[in-house]
């Protein structure tokens, strides 16, 4: 009998085998990453909202020569003019789907769809998929609370099913979906796929310290947090002492960007050489635990092509760090995948 794998159409639309799509988190979702997370058969996502225009030319590069399979590039675009300067790399190096991480930059979609690029918008509440819709948006992904980086209040559960009966496009599910049952919980409130963040920062591909990722894995679920101190936008991070001190005083907290800015200029040096506090970092609420637990499964590609009975997920604290850093290929699909039509 031939392999039964999980197929839905925004494979076909992505030219993916499975549904799963990495997110774009910025700083973590570089070429290793994205080129693993392709290869396996979902769709990498590059986290370019930290590059220039010139560091995102050269990180294309690099993952053009680690994959040969579709990957997208994730960039921020709550200004217009933001992301005037990157468009002419996107079409110079061939990238086919662009990911908008906070708005929809709608006076350049007509551009971007002639040069051949699939749009998706990250969406945190029902009128944002519609409005990206009427902008032309391809694909929304609905990003419940639960989600690591920029996200809104709606719960996946509670947001999914209404951006689906909302808009006419597909829609994938994004927050707190990190192993295959996730994924099947995605399809039956009706979205195409699911997009998978936080457990990624677990693995050696992913461009992240030691420190932050061993944070991770040894968090617990209550110890996340809703913030705009890095950057001005909320988002969800690990509590830790840099969170503390501008909670204690919202006030300090100034608009997007130049909230970003002031918190780039305090840490992001620090943590690119592991010497920062290791929880000073972005999470999702299922995230953890569950990465950890994963470690021992098959490799991808088993397990994007055959159905597998799950080894069974025991909450136990990871005493071996050899498990807290799986390999990224082991993580693109969840256990067991009914056959989609």
């Amino acid at each position: 009998m031939a392999a039964r794998t999980l197929r839905t159409p925004i494979c076909d639309l992505f030219g993916i085998d499975v549904p799963v799509i990495l997110a774009g988190m910025g700083g973590v979702s570089m070429a290793p990453l994205v080129a693993a997370v392709s290869n396996a058969g979902g769709l990498g996502v590059m986290g370019a909202a930290n590059l220039s225009p010139d560091d995102l030319r050269e990180e294309i590069r690099k993952t053009k020569a680690l994959t040969k399979k579709p990957f997208a590039v994730d960039l921020l675009a709550p200004l217009p003019q933001m992301i005037v300067p990157y468009l002419p790399i996107l079409y110079d190096e061939g990238v086919k789907i662009f990911v908008a991480g906070l708005a929809i930059p709608e006076k350049h979609v007509a551009e971007m769809h002639g040069h051949g690029i699939t749009i998706m918008v990250m969406t945190g509440k029902v009128k944002h998929a519609v409005r990206a819709e009427a902008a032309g948006a391809d694909v929304v992904a609905a990003q419940g609370t639960e989600a690591g980086g920029h996200t809104g209040e709606i719960g996946t559960l509670a947001l999914v099913p209404q951006v689906v009966d909302a808009v006419k496009i597909p829609v994938v599910a994004a927050g707190g979906i990190v192993d295959g049952r996730g994924v099947v919980a995605a399809l039956a409130l009706g979205a195409q796929g699911a997009v998978i963040g936080t457990r990624f920062i677990a693995t050696p591909e992913a461009t992240a310290a030691r420190s932050y990722r061993e944070a991770l894995v040894r968090a617990e679920q209550d110890e996340t947090i809703r913030t705009r101190c890095y950057s001005g936008k909320p988002l969800r991070s690990l509590k830790n002492r840099y969170i503390a001190e501008y909670e204690a005083d919202p006030g300090k907290i100034r608009p997007f960007p130049e909230q970003l800015m002031i918190s780039s200029q305090r840490r992001v040096m620090a943590y690119w050489e592991a010497e920062a506090d290791p929880e000073r970092t972005r999470a999702g609420r299922r995230r953890a635990r569950l990465a950890a637990r994963l470690t021992r499964r098959p490799g991808a590609r088993d397990r994007l092509g055959r159905r597998r009975r799950h080894p069974g997920m025991r909450a136990e604290p990871v005493e071996d760090r050899r498990d807290v850093l799986p390999d990224a290929r082991q993580q693109v699909a969840g256990p067991s995948r009914p056959s989609v039509a």
